[in-house]
């Protein structure tokens, strides 16, 4: 098959807020992906969502298949941007369809269907302008982050707050910064773990990954924050959190917690590939934090190869069977 690989380059520019390319992808990402495309027989073009003739190029180039990573640009729908595009031009691609990836964006859209199919999910409270009134049910301590924003960016160890006045600090500082709504939620004391299912003629759920941040005391980080994910196994920083792929679970609560994931991607209407990430309390219960529909595919550090190779996959295997499964519900995203 012809492949477009679509994406955005991570790039460093001093100009910009620290966090502002942590979605994006490196180049030795793009560069496995494309690699392990070639691998497996296909041409592969390498198309940046950034340049000026994205359009023209889809429209003078014919290519069976788009393997799409990208983020998009800006806006609430922005991972919808090029899925759209494709849509329009009647190319499939790889990955979730352009609803259910700018629902999954959208952090308190998403938990509203999860309370609704009855999928366990943090109790939340979302502020617009930053001054309305607390709701009297939401418990300390509580986590600060923004509505939609992926990559845990704007998230900090000083985003859990246990205060009142430290918890309005705290939103209206996001607002500011990221222009967007600010979601709050009740902070989960527990297990961090993370499901990926892939559906390659069937649908797979990965052996479930434990992330252990005791590890991480000399960070003074304890969750997946912004900065664990982007520094995560600097020794200098102390932040080196241990996996465990499977995840140290019962069989029983292994079952609970696959079963929670493979809800959430049916929920939201997810293709090929999705990852969900769960705080599994003290007392079981497997809290959904969020779905990711578009997520990070980096060979070395990316939590869903991990879990790939945890299930056996080489990482080529794990990029064929994302694209036959696009190949197989051809034209029905």
């Amino acid at each position: 098959m012809k492949i477009a690989l679509t994406y955005n380059l991570k790039k460093k520019d001093e100009t910009k807020p620290v966090d502002y390319f942590s979605e994006f992808d490196s180049q030795e990402t793009i560069n496995a992906i494309a690699l392990a495309l070639k691998l497996k027989g296909h041409s592969v073009d390498l198309i940046e969502v950034e340049r000026q003739d994205l359009f023209p190029y889809f429209r003078n180039n014919r290519v069976d298949m788009v393997f799409n990573i990208a983020e998009g640009k800006c806006g609430k729908f922005r991972e919808s941007e090029i899925p759209a595009i494709l849509d329009y031009l009647k190319i499939p691609y790889t990955g979730s369809n352009t609803f259910s990836l700018a629902l999954a964006l959208n952090k308190a859209l998403t938990k509203k269907i999860l309370k609704a199919e009855n999928i366990p999910t943090p109790h939340f409270q979302v502020f617009v302008k930053g001054n309305e009134e607390l709701d009297p049910n939401l418990r300390f301590p509580s986590i600060v982050k923004p509505n939609r924003e992926g990559s845990a960016k704007g998230i900090g160890v000083s985003n859990v707050v246990n205060t009142k006045a430290s918890l309005y600090d705290k939103v209206k500082e996001i607002i500011e910064i990221y222009k967007q709504e600010v979601l709050v939620e009740e902070f989960i004391e527990g297990k961090e773990l993370t499901v990926g299912i892939l559906e390659n003629g069937k649908t797979t759920i990965l052996p479930v990954l434990e992330i252990d941040f005791s590890s991480c005391q000399k960070s003074g980080e304890y969750f997946y924050s912004w900065r664990m994910k982007e520094y995560q196994g600097d020794t200098e920083l102390g932040l080196v959190p241990t996996m465990h792929c499977p995840a140290r679970l019962d069989e029983d609560t292994e079952k609970l917690v696959k079963d929670t994931a493979f809800k959430v991607h049916q929920a939201l209407g997810c293709f090929d590939i999705s990852r969900t990430d769960i705080r599994l309390s003290e007392d079981n219960v497997p809290y959904v934090l969020e779905i990711n529909p578009l997520p990070g595919l980096n060979p070395k550090e990316s939590n869903f190869p991990i879990m790939a190779y945890a299930a056996g996959m080489k990482y080529e295997d794990l990029i064929e069977a994302i694209l036959m499964s696009a190949s197989e519900r051809k034209g029905l995203n």
